[in-house]
């Protein structure tokens, strides 16, 4: 086997859960070139087929599965359908989350409803899946990998009302490190990447703004905001035996960012 073999996924079967999305449809397709079979789940019926001609497209098999991540039973049906199909479950990526800029207070006032939303939407929607995926990695017996999806804003405050935010962001990196600690002596790897701003319609408002992209931009040394493939190989190697022996562990995707602060 050569150093590059190692990052081949032929014969694993990953779940992209929010594999709809602009982040999530991309690492469902670099899983798949990768030789995994991918399964994506989310609510919107149309972007998870969508995923799927990119799986397809890409060589693969794919699996579309509709449901609420973070509903426990939907959950526990979205592992279900992937392994009834594929017949195993390898791999999980959870690429559900966001709200960045959708919900600013400050901090002394920050009101419930916002806060509750953003922490479904991030932190739930990453926990109950998980925990779902890995009762079942467990029982197979066969390990398995765990990939999810922080923020550099788990790491650094900003003066801009993102309490929530960072909170939920801050969770998911805590929970990486302690889920890689508990589930190891079963074989199961969790790590996470952080990236900084990843050009998606979901931040399109915020990077319209010539200022606020201006402000990012010149923090960053490389010179640019993320794009989602920057995500792809990083995630691809995270998962796969080239990193057979990395665990609890935040990649940072940032071109920079984190080093200058």
């Amino acid at each position: 086997m050569t150093a590059l073999d190692t990052f081949s996924l032929d014969g694993r079967v990953a779940l992209v859960v929010g594999g709809g999305g602009a982040i999530g449809s991309a690492l469902a397709e670099g899983l798949a070139s990768a030789g995994a079979k991918v399964a994506v789940s989310g609510r919107t019926p149309e972007s998870l087929d969508d995923a799927v001609r990119r799986i397809t497209a890409a060589g693969s098999e794919g699996l579309a599965v509709a449901g609420d991540a973070t509903d426990e039973a939907e959950a526990e049906r979205i592992i279900k359908e992937t392994v009834d199909r594929f017949g195993r479950l390898d791999i999980v990526v959870n690429a559900v989350g966001g709200g960045a800029g959708e919900v600013l207070h400050p901090a002394e006032a920050y009101p419930r409803e916002a806060w509750d939303w953003i922490m479904e939407l991030n932190v739930r929607s990453t926990i109950v899946p998980t925990m779902a995926a890995a009762r079942a990695m467990i029982e197979a017996g066969k390990g398995g990998a765990v990939l999810n999806i922080t923020s550099v804003r788990a790491d650094l405050g900003i003066n801009a009302g993102y309490s929530a935010y960072v909170a939920a962001k801050g969770a998911i990196a805590s929970l990486t490190r302690q889920w890689a600690t508990e589930w190891a002596k079963y074989g199961i790897r969790v790590n996470a990447i952080q990236p900084t701003f990843v050009d998606t319609p979901q931040v399109a408002s915020l990077l319209g703004d010539p200022d606020f992209k201006a402000g990012i931009v010149n923090r960053i040394p490389l010179r640019r905001v993320g794009a989602t493939k920057d995500l792809v190989g990083p995630a691809v190697f995270l998962v796969s035996d080239a990193a057979s022996f990395v665990t609890g562990q935040i990649l940072g995707i940032d071109g920079g960012l984190t080093a200058t602060q």
